[in-house]
């Protein structure tokens, strides 16, 4: 592999390996802290709606500015609010400064990966963009694997203040990978012009793409659906293994790990592979739902690890359908722009799955919860499957 390519990955790599042991210890600690399903679905509730909130306008920045900048500032400044976190905590205390600081790193991690979004399809010009998305995703899913072992590692040896400092250290050599790539690569990123305003004027050109094509709002629909799943899956997991199924920490880690694993074989395949979008997307699709019915109804830890590993290894598939739509059909000029308005849409799901575990869990139970998110993605697979099949159709009786 080429220096400037590999040095790339790791970047890609450390950045989401931080960022993935943070993921890891917040809902943890929340439910450790507070031995209650409620407050950890709250807490990812705060996690993750800024970092969806933020997409729009992290697309449109790296339309209007270089990218690679915008990536520098994101790593750059998780690093420092790490840092910031734990001398508000020694001062203060509190594990409120540790779901802050996750909400905070989200919108930063928003920028990088927009900004990552960007420049990818310029980077790997000679492969397929199905291709370039497969191997990124591998170096993002080796941090998914080890994130949650490390992590695991750092509860067992240091406080969560301690790990968040690992997490600032990794943070910056992510960004030492990204300045040997910026000096190493030849790539040269095109500029296009831009609307000086990067609020109103942005998004109605986003929206115009969305309101005129029909792929878009398909594959919006359906990331809406996956969505649902998985923030259903990340807000219960800890407490479901840990709580419901009485394991310990360790076998949560090691349950997030296989997940990764799975997921890295899957893009493994995808990579080599020539399988057609819509096989991917109709797939993927079907298989989260299945992941998730399972989930709902298992009885022990061994079934439920069954559906688990079936919806975070078929996300990645279905990620991969959807980025390769929307790279297709979106203009250059406004790929920013628009894949930030299309992610908040696609991804405002995930923390609305986690109020409704905070809302529903108590009274209802966390499975029933999950069964009432299953059905609903499963309607909406129906939904645009049948609205798809009538479109062709139509097309081929008018032709």
């Amino acid at each position: 592999m080429r220096k400037d390519y590999l040095a790339f990955f790791v970047s890609l790599f450390l950045s989401r390996l931080a960022d993935q042991i943070l993921l890891f210890i917040v809902p943890l600690i929340v439910f450790q802290t507070t031995n209650s399903v409620a407050w950890a679905g709250l807490a990812f509730f705060i996690e993750s709606l800024p970092r969806y909130l933020a997409f729009p306008v992290c697309g449109a920045l790296c339309d209007k500015f270089s990218p690679v900048r915008i990536l520098h500032i994101s790593q750059a400044y998780r690093a420092l609010a790490c840092l910031v976190a734990v001398a508000l905590y020694a001062m203060f205390g509190g594990i409120h400064w540790l779901v802050i600081l996750s909400a905070l790193c989200g919108v930063l991690t928003t920028q990088g990966i927009m900004a990552r979004e960007v420049v990818m399809p310029h980077i790997f010009k000679h492969y397929t963009y199905a291709k370039t998305l497969s191997y990124s995703q591998i170096a993002d899913q080796s941090g998914l694997v080890l994130g949650p072992l490390i992590a695991a590692l750092m509860l067992e040896v240091w406080a969560w203040h301690w790990v968040v400092l690992g997490i600032a250290g990794l943070f910056v050599l992510a960004d030492l990978a990204m300045l040997v790539w910026q000096r190493t690569t030849t790539v040269n990123l095109e500029n296009h012009a831009q609307h000086r305003d990067i609020w109103l004027q942005p998004l109605r050109i986003a929206l115009g793409h969305i309101r005129n094509l029909a792929e878009l709002k398909r594959i919006i629909a359906l990331a809406v659906g996956v969505n649902l799943i998985i923030g259903v899956t990340l807000a219960t997991s800890a407490a479901m293994v840990t709580g419901l199924y009485a394991a310990d920490k360790d076998a949560y880690a090691l349950l997030q790990a296989a997940g990764a694993v799975v997921t890295i074989v899957i893009l493994f395949y995808l990579a080599r592979s020539s399988l057609a979008l819509k096989v991917l997307g109709g797939l993927s699709y079907s298989v989260i739902a299945l992941g998730a019915l399972i989930m709902a109804i298992s009885p022990n830890l061994w079934l439920y690890t069954l559906g688990f590993l079936l919806v975070t290894g078929f996300d990645k598939m279905f990620n991969v359908y959807m980025r390769s739509t929307r790279q297709r059909v979106i203009p250059v000029q406004d790929f920013g722009k628009t894949v930030g308005v299309i992610t908040l849409f696609n991804n405002l799901a995930q923390p609305l799955a986690g109020l409704a575990i905070a809302v529903l869990a108590a009274p209802f139970g966390t499975q029933t919860v999950i069964l009432l998110l299953t059905g609903i993605t499963a309607l909406i697979g129906v939904a645009v499957a049948s609205g798809w099949h009538a479109t062709v159709k139509a097309e081929l009786d008018i032709g």
